[in-house]
């Protein structure tokens, strides 16, 4: 049995951001550190986050009067950040630059008259930061028969922004089902999908033509790691999404010659390796990274952590 590593993989450039402005956070001012939701999809990070000082919660009003505060890379709606301004709080930003521009596009969009439709997993922190970051008519969508279900009439003017993590193939479907419903819907098109998703995606497309089994590296409340197994399924490869080398199941590779395996854009490289580590023990002969496009990309850090280095 070969293994063989898709690339690129794991983290992207807003995940990587995300991550650095915790960990600088926590450098320059001590804990604790408050983060409002996982800075990142992954359990591991979020544990060793935890462990030297960052607490994680969900509502804004646990944050204590006045306590520096990260705001994850999913993006918050405006009452989060009205409530925070409210309540004193000091504020680092870590929302994904590729997440804020959709915010402002379905700002622009909704100032200028059009009912927004976000085109995404209804739920999700990104999602729900988007619908809540609009002051008008906002409807999330995640299937067909959702958008067979909106309620504007034929001729409503509306506009889609989408969810910057989805599936390049099944967003396709649900614009084009928008543009039938609504002929004069503006929106983005495929661009929302952020450069990273697509990457990732596009490699394993690339990867399932030559294995048997793929593997994804990923926590299971990962959007992009989740629609990774999806696009892997989908090209007609069983595909299976596991945290860490823990969960490799022995049996899943039975009669298995080629195994890919991938990971989710907020899993650290080490997971990975140990993913490797556990197929060579179970009689993988080597490791083969395969070739691919390499990601330049640098998000600049918020000024408050540039000026504190």
């Amino acid at each position: 049995m070969e293994a063989v590593l898709a690339q690129p993989r794991g983290f992207c450039a807003g995940v990587a951001r995300a991550i650095e402005i915790a960990e600088r956070a926590l450098e320059a001012y001590g804990a604790p550190v408050y983060v409002f939701h996982e800075i990142v999809h992954n359990k591991h990070v979020v544990d060793d986050l935890r462990s030297r000082g960052a607490v994680f919660v969900d509502d804004i009003d646990a944050v204590p009067l006045g306590a520096l505060t990260i705001f994850s890379a999913h993006g918050v709606a405006t009452a989060v950040v009205d409530r925070a301004r409210e309540r004193g709080l000091r504020v680092i930003d870590a929302t994904c630059p590729l997440v804020t521009k959709v915010h402002l596009q379905a700002q622009r969009y909704s100032q200028r008259g059009h009912v927004i439709v976000v085109i995404g997993h209804a739920g999700h922190e990104e999602v729900e930061g988007t619908r809540g970051s609009v002051t008008g008519e906002v409807h999330v969508v995640g299937t067909l028969e959702e958008i067979a279900a909106l309620p504007m009439a034929v001729g409503t003017p509306v506009a889609y922004v989408t969810q910057t993590t989805l599936s390049l193939d099944d967003t396709r479907v649900l614009i084009e089902a928008l543009e039938a419903r609504y002929p004069d819907v503006v929106g983005p098109g495929l661009d929302d999908i952020c450069y990273a998703t697509l990457n990732r995606q596009r490699a394993v497309r690339s990867m399932a033509r030559s294995v048997d089994l793929v593997l994804v590296v990923g926590s299971r409340n990962s959007s992009n790691a989740n629609r990774l197994q999806e696009v892997a399924a989908d090209h007609g490869v069983p595909a299976r999404l596991l945290e860490t080398a823990d969960d490799l199941d022995a049996a899943w590779l039975a009669g298995v010659d080629r195994v890919g395996v991938t990971a989710g854009a907020s899993t650290p490289e080490h997971l990975v390796q140990g993913v490797l580590v556990r197929l060579q023990e179970l009689g993988a002969k080597g490791v083969r990274e395969l070739p691919g496009l390499a990601e330049t990309t640098r998000f600049r850090l918020p000024e408050i952590l540039r000026a504190a280095s």
